[in-house]
């Protein structure tokens, strides 16, 4: 017995039961839903060294593994926004991706339904949204089209991803209005070179409050980094969706499951860091770059650092440990001496809050002279700042460690979660550590010390990492070269308590 004709072995009008005239009615209707805004807007496009939106679907994702939802949606080619589930590193994800080449990416009735669709499905089947960004907001009303009235907006389904799946964005082009917002939205964005993101774009700007601006003044990278609402910027689409990929590997397909231990690396064990005391002089008042440390830390060197260029007093990353994929939150002393600023606190606490969220151990790396002083840090609002990363630490229900390098002052400290009793799976230091509440030469100044009092507080101020580990302040002080293996162990016995099926984080609360 032979297998049935498909469709594409018979001519249209050899399918029996007259499905030839259905199917090629079907087909026709495809095709134009798939022409985006035509050869001549496509390559406007291109020759703004972009790629169409089909392109960087079929870039990001898993070759073959696309499949569209909805793209006979509206009377213009998939209604400017092309939807549908494919795969990421063989995993699936809900896709959104804005098409400019259509009406400029603009966003009308069908497309605020698809955009809804695939945030509705990514929360209902428990997997990522990706929105890939680049249009101009809704779309003016014309006559005859159809009023919705309380029709549900986007970011409504949107907004009640937050915690449960990972949501990333990438701005490749200028995002204005309405689809902005979905940045901000998300939990992480990424944005090419060339690309803008603004409320509203200068003609509106120049309309409503008469400032003439360009584009890239308005929101390109610079601007869009320094505010905290873009994440990371890469050099062009293709990098952006490359970081995309990269930084999806680190993560659960949602709060109900646990990140993917990453099998094919070929550094997953123990070995001594000698590297490191070449790397972290004894003087806390040398400065030295935190990511050397991380990267001696982790499996093959290698990390994925977010936002690296906001914030920088800290350091958020994402890495594997024995394969593990781990989010590391680490002072950075080669800047401001490692003094936590406003911008630094508030981006750790978002960070914890999402590697809480989504179940990755968390590793403090502690080395700062405590939260940044003076009139600036004051009108930043550092000490609202810094209690809510301080929040965000108590409120951790994941695995959690701390290491303190060097020095931990005041709140500072506390920042970093160096408090006992604080739900830690291991807390240690490195000996001759300096902890207390600010250093002993600005307690001397404070209290007006004598000069023998000084000499008692600076030894008492060496001596206090011993004191504290006396009465258990830290499980151990650890020889710095067994940093990475003391972690795998710690590491390897946390993780048993993953006996059950991860859930969804439950807070009460909220940050300060």
């Amino acid at each position: 017995m032979t297998d049935a004709p498909t469709p594409e072995d018979l001519p249209n009008a050899a399918l029996p039961n007259d499905w030839g005239p259905r199917l090629a009615d079907l087909a026709v209707r495809r095709a134009a839903s798939q022409v985006m805004g035509g050869p001549e807007k496509i390559a406007k496009h291109h020759g703004r060294g972009s790629l169409t939106v089909r392109e960087r679907i079929d870039y990001l994702l898993d070759p073959g593994s696309f499949r569209e939802i909805g793209p006979l949606v509206g009377s213009v080619p998939a209604d400017g926004l092309v939807t549908g589930w494919g795969r990421i590193n063989n995993r699936p994800v809900l896709l959104g991706a804005e098409d400019f080449t259509v009406l400029g990416g603009s966003i009308g009735s069908g497309n605020t339904a698809k955009r809804y669709r695939v945030a509705e499905l990514a929360l209902q089947d428990h997997i990522p949204l990706v929105m890939i960004l680049e249009g101009a907001g809704h779309r003016p009303a014309m006559p005859g089209d159809p009023i919705h009235t309380r029709a549900p907006s986007d970011l409504l389904a949107q907004a009640k991803l937050s915690g449960y799946v990972p949501f990333v964005t990438a701005v490749l082009g200028a995002s204005a209005g309405h689809g902005a917002l979905t940045a901000p939205m998300s939990d992480f964005t990424v944005m090419a070179a060339n690309s803008m993101i603004f409320t509203a774009g200068p003609p509106l700007v120049k309309a409503s409050i008469g400032e003439d601006i360009t584009k890239e003044q308005l929101g390109g990278p610079q601007v869009s980094v320094m505010s905290g609402v873009i994440h990371n910027v890469a050099a062009d689409d293709k990098a952006a969706l490359g970081v995309l990929r990269d930084y999806l590997r680190y993560l659960p397909s949602s709060a109900w499951h646990y990140a993917p231990v990453d099998t094919a690396g070929h550094d997953r064990g123990p070995r001594v860091l000698d590297e490191i005391l070449s790397v972290v002089p004894t003087d806390g008042r040398k400065l030295y770059d935190m990511r050397q440390v991380i990267s001696v830390l982790v499996d093959n060197g290698s990390f994925f650092q977010v936002q690296p260029d906001y914030g920088e007093t800290m350091i958020t990353a994402l890495a594997h440990l024995g394969g593990q994929p781990v989010a590391i939150v680490a002072n950075q002393p080669a800047v401001k001496g490692g003094a936590i600023d406003s911008d630094g606190a508030d981006k750790g606490a978002r960070f914890l809050q999402i590697a809480d969220s989504f179940h990755l151990p968390v590793i403090n790396l502690c080395d700062n002279p405590g939260v940044l002083a003076g009139s600036d840090a004051e009108r930043a609002a550092m000490l609202r700042h810094g209690g809510r990363m301080f929040a965000a630490q108590v409120g951790l229900q994941t695995i959690k460690f701390h290491v303190t390098l060097r020095k931990a002052y005041g709140f500072g400290g506390c920042i970093m979660g160096m408090l006992g009793f604080n739900n830690h799976s291991s807390s240690w230091a490195f000996p001759g550590a300096t902890l207390g509440a600010m250093p002993a030469a600005g307690s001397s100044k404070a209290t007006h010390a004598s000069e023998d009092t000084t000499v008692l507080l600076r030894q008492a101020e060496l001596e206090s990492s011993y004191r504290s580990a006396q009465g258990l302040g830290f499980d151990d002080l650890l020889d710095p070269r067994q940093l990475r293996n003391v972690l795998l162990d710690a590491l390897d016995v946390a993780v048993a308590r993953r006996a059950m099926q991860a859930e969804p984080v439950q807070r009460v609360g909220y940050l300060p």
